[in-house]
Protein backbone atom coordinates (compact mmCIF):
# COMPACT_ATOMS: atom_id res chain seq x y z
CA UNK A 1 0.00 0.00 0.00
CA UNK A 2 2.67 3.05 -1.30
CA UNK A 3 -0.12 5.29 -2.76
CA UNK A 4 -3.76 6.55 -1.10
CA UNK A 5 -6.45 9.01 -2.39
CA UNK A 6 -9.28 10.27 -0.06
CA UNK A 7 -12.38 11.42 -1.59
CA UNK A 8 -14.00 12.84 1.25
CA UNK A 9 -16.03 17.05 1.23
CA UNK A 10 -15.29 18.08 4.51
CA UNK A 11 -11.68 19.05 5.86
CA UNK A 12 -11.43 17.87 9.50
CA UNK A 13 -13.14 14.33 7.94
CA UNK A 14 -9.87 14.32 5.71
CA UNK A 15 -7.18 15.35 8.49
CA UNK A 16 -8.78 12.80 10.17
CA UNK A 17 -8.61 9.84 7.70
CA UNK A 18 -5.07 10.90 6.46
CA UNK A 19 -3.95 10.19 10.22
CA UNK A 20 -5.91 6.82 10.29
CA UNK A 21 -4.38 6.00 6.76
CA UNK A 22 -0.83 7.18 7.64
CA UNK A 23 -1.79 5.33 11.36
CA UNK A 24 -1.42 1.81 9.08
CA UNK A 25 0.66 2.31 6.12
CA UNK A 26 3.21 5.31 7.59
CA UNK A 27 5.04 5.17 3.90
CA UNK A 28 1.90 5.60 2.20
CA UNK A 29 1.70 9.18 -0.32
CA UNK A 30 -1.59 10.00 0.21
CA UNK A 31 -3.57 12.88 -1.71
CA UNK A 32 -7.23 14.10 -0.92
CA UNK A 33 -10.03 15.41 -3.21
CA UNK A 34 -13.10 17.35 -2.26
CA UNK A 35 -15.23 16.56 -5.18
CA UNK A 36 -15.84 13.88 -7.66
CA UNK A 37 -14.02 15.56 -10.50
CA UNK A 38 -11.10 16.79 -8.55
CA UNK A 39 -10.95 12.82 -7.57
CA UNK A 40 -11.13 12.30 -11.52
CA UNK A 41 -8.44 14.84 -12.39
CA UNK A 42 -5.90 13.68 -9.54
CA UNK A 43 -6.75 9.75 -10.99
CA UNK A 44 -5.61 11.45 -14.44
CA UNK A 45 -2.93 13.00 -13.10
CA UNK A 46 -1.70 9.62 -11.33
CA UNK A 47 -1.99 7.83 -14.50
CA UNK A 48 -0.19 9.64 -16.75
CA UNK A 49 2.61 9.84 -14.41
CA UNK A 50 2.80 5.67 -14.17
CA UNK A 51 1.69 5.74 -11.19
CA UNK A 52 -0.97 3.16 -9.79
CA UNK A 53 -3.51 3.54 -7.01
CA UNK A 54 -3.54 1.10 -4.37
CA UNK A 55 -5.99 2.58 -1.99
CA UNK A 56 -9.03 4.64 -2.03
CA UNK A 57 -11.03 6.23 0.69
CA UNK A 58 -14.48 7.25 -0.55
CA UNK A 59 -17.24 9.35 0.97
CA UNK A 60 -20.49 8.66 -0.60
CA UNK A 61 -22.55 12.02 -0.26
CA UNK A 62 -20.25 14.68 -2.41
CA UNK A 63 -20.86 17.95 -3.34
CA UNK A 64 -21.00 17.10 -7.24
CA UNK A 65 -21.82 13.78 -7.28
CA UNK A 66 -22.14 10.10 -5.75
CA UNK A 67 -18.83 8.53 -4.11
CA UNK A 68 -20.34 5.30 -6.13
CA UNK A 69 -19.92 6.81 -9.20
CA UNK A 70 -15.94 7.12 -8.99
CA UNK A 71 -15.80 3.44 -7.66
CA UNK A 72 -17.35 2.28 -10.66
CA UNK A 73 -14.85 4.47 -12.73
CA UNK A 74 -11.64 3.36 -10.41
CA UNK A 75 -12.63 -0.60 -11.03
CA UNK A 76 -12.32 0.05 -15.18
CA UNK A 77 -9.44 2.19 -14.63
CA UNK A 78 -7.41 0.64 -11.95
CA UNK A 79 -8.81 -3.13 -11.49
CA UNK A 80 -6.58 -3.68 -8.88
CA UNK A 81 -7.20 -0.75 -6.55
CA UNK A 82 -9.15 -1.50 -3.35
CA UNK A 83 -11.76 1.04 -2.94
CA UNK A 84 -13.25 1.72 1.02
CA UNK A 85 -16.28 3.38 1.17
CA UNK A 86 -16.05 5.74 4.48
CA UNK A 87 -19.41 6.90 5.09
CA UNK A 88 -22.38 7.94 7.50
CA UNK A 89 -24.95 5.85 5.76
CA UNK A 90 -25.25 2.55 6.89
CA UNK A 91 -28.85 1.70 4.87
CA UNK A 92 -29.69 -1.09 2.43
CA UNK A 93 -30.07 1.19 -0.40
CA UNK A 94 -26.05 2.78 -0.16
CA UNK A 95 -24.54 -0.55 1.27
CA UNK A 96 -25.63 -2.97 -1.54
CA UNK A 97 -25.24 -0.13 -4.28
CA UNK A 98 -21.45 0.33 -3.21
CA UNK A 99 -20.65 -3.22 -2.98
CA UNK A 100 -21.87 -4.06 -6.16
CA UNK A 101 -20.33 -0.76 -7.86
CA UNK A 102 -16.73 -2.50 -6.94
CA UNK A 103 -16.40 -1.67 -3.42
CA UNK A 104 -14.07 -3.44 -1.21
CA UNK A 105 -14.66 -2.61 1.66
CA UNK A 106 -17.48 -0.10 3.83
CA UNK A 107 -16.98 1.27 7.02
CA UNK A 108 -18.92 3.95 9.42
CA UNK A 109 -17.88 6.98 10.54
CA UNK A 110 -19.43 6.88 13.30
CA UNK A 111 -16.06 4.60 14.42
CA UNK A 112 -13.27 5.65 16.47
CA UNK A 113 -9.67 6.43 14.71
CA UNK A 114 -8.80 2.92 16.65
CA UNK A 115 -11.15 1.20 14.87
CA UNK A 116 -11.21 2.57 11.30
CA UNK A 117 -7.44 1.82 12.10
CA UNK A 118 -8.31 -1.82 13.09
CA UNK A 119 -10.68 -2.57 10.21
CA UNK A 120 -8.04 -1.38 7.56
CA UNK A 121 -5.34 -2.73 8.58
CA UNK A 122 -6.51 -6.29 7.98
CA UNK A 123 -5.87 -5.28 3.92
CA UNK A 124 -2.20 -6.92 4.31
CA UNK A 125 -4.02 -9.67 5.32
CA UNK A 126 -7.09 -10.08 2.61
CA UNK A 127 -9.46 -9.22 5.29
CA UNK A 128 -12.45 -6.98 3.38
CA UNK A 129 -12.38 -4.13 6.03
CA UNK A 130 -16.26 -3.76 6.77
CA UNK A 131 -17.81 -2.20 9.72
CA UNK A 132 -19.17 -4.63 12.39
CA UNK A 133 -22.47 -3.07 11.76
CA UNK A 134 -22.17 -3.75 7.89
CA UNK A 135 -21.07 -6.63 7.97
CA UNK A 136 -24.18 -8.67 10.04
CA UNK A 137 -26.14 -6.34 7.29
CA UNK A 138 -24.71 -8.15 4.65
CA UNK A 139 -24.88 -11.65 6.34
CA UNK A 140 -28.13 -11.12 7.61
CA UNK A 141 -29.25 -10.23 3.95
CA UNK A 142 -27.34 -13.36 2.26
CA UNK A 143 -28.69 -15.82 4.73
CA UNK A 144 -32.05 -15.17 3.15
CA UNK A 145 -32.89 -17.42 0.37
CA UNK A 146 -32.50 -15.58 -3.35
CA UNK A 147 -36.17 -16.05 -3.95
CA UNK A 148 -36.72 -13.72 -0.77
CA UNK A 149 -34.23 -10.98 -1.27
CA UNK A 150 -33.87 -10.95 -4.89
CA UNK A 151 -36.76 -9.72 -7.45
CA UNK A 152 -35.67 -11.80 -10.89
CA UNK A 153 -35.87 -10.93 -14.25
CA UNK A 154 -38.02 -12.21 -16.28
CA UNK A 155 -37.08 -14.08 -19.55
CA UNK A 156 -38.53 -11.26 -21.55
CA UNK A 157 -36.77 -8.52 -18.94
CA UNK A 158 -33.37 -10.58 -19.71
CA UNK A 159 -33.63 -10.46 -23.64
CA UNK A 160 -34.81 -6.34 -23.00
CA UNK A 161 -31.82 -5.91 -21.52
CA UNK A 162 -29.12 -7.90 -23.53
CA UNK A 163 -30.30 -5.55 -26.56
CA UNK A 164 -30.38 -2.20 -24.38
CA UNK A 165 -26.70 -3.09 -23.74
CA UNK A 166 -25.62 -3.94 -27.36
CA UNK A 167 -27.01 -0.24 -28.21
CA UNK A 168 -30.32 -0.78 -29.86
CA UNK A 169 -33.14 1.85 -29.17
CA UNK A 170 -36.58 1.18 -27.55
CA UNK A 171 -37.83 1.34 -30.81
CA UNK A 172 -35.62 -1.29 -32.53
CA UNK A 173 -36.09 -3.54 -29.16
CA UNK A 174 -39.44 -3.29 -29.75
CA UNK A 175 -39.38 -3.94 -33.58
CA UNK A 176 -36.71 -6.93 -32.62
CA UNK A 177 -39.38 -8.18 -30.08
CA UNK A 178 -42.61 -7.68 -32.16
CA UNK A 179 -44.11 -5.60 -29.44
CA UNK A 180 -44.81 -2.11 -28.94
CA UNK A 181 -42.69 0.97 -27.85
CA UNK A 182 -44.60 1.12 -24.50
CA UNK A 183 -44.55 -2.13 -23.45
CA UNK A 184 -40.39 -2.04 -23.61
CA UNK A 185 -40.76 0.93 -22.01
CA UNK A 186 -42.46 -0.89 -18.92
CA UNK A 187 -39.79 -3.69 -19.50
CA UNK A 188 -37.11 -1.14 -18.90
CA UNK A 189 -38.70 0.44 -16.06
CA UNK A 190 -38.77 -2.73 -14.14
CA UNK A 191 -35.23 -4.12 -15.29
CA UNK A 192 -33.75 -0.37 -13.78
CA UNK A 193 -36.12 -1.37 -10.74
CA UNK A 194 -34.60 -4.51 -9.84
CA UNK A 195 -30.88 -3.65 -10.53
CA UNK A 196 -31.20 -0.31 -8.98
CA UNK A 197 -30.03 1.41 -12.07
CA UNK A 198 -30.75 4.71 -13.41
CA UNK A 199 -29.38 4.84 -16.91
CA UNK A 200 -28.20 3.07 -19.81
CA UNK A 201 -24.54 2.73 -19.23
CA UNK A 202 -25.09 1.19 -15.91
CA UNK A 203 -27.40 -1.21 -18.23
CA UNK A 204 -24.52 -2.04 -20.09
CA UNK A 205 -22.45 -2.86 -17.23
CA UNK A 206 -24.65 -4.94 -15.43
CA UNK A 207 -25.66 -7.23 -18.83
CA UNK A 208 -22.01 -7.33 -18.94
CA UNK A 209 -21.39 -8.22 -15.09
CA UNK A 210 -23.91 -11.19 -15.75
CA UNK A 211 -22.56 -12.17 -18.32
CA UNK A 212 -25.27 -11.36 -21.04
CA UNK A 213 -22.58 -9.95 -24.08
Amino acid sequence: MKIGLILEDHDGAQRWLRQVLLDVFPAMTVSTAMGLSAANEKLEHLSAAGITLDLALVDLSLPDGTGIDFIRALRRREPDCLSVVITIHDDDRHVFRALRAGASGYLLKQQSQQELAGRLSGIVNGEPPLSPAIAHRVLATFSQSQEEQWDPMTPREQEVLKLIAKGFTLSKVAESLNVSRHTIAGHVKNIYRKLEISSRAEATQQAIRLGMI
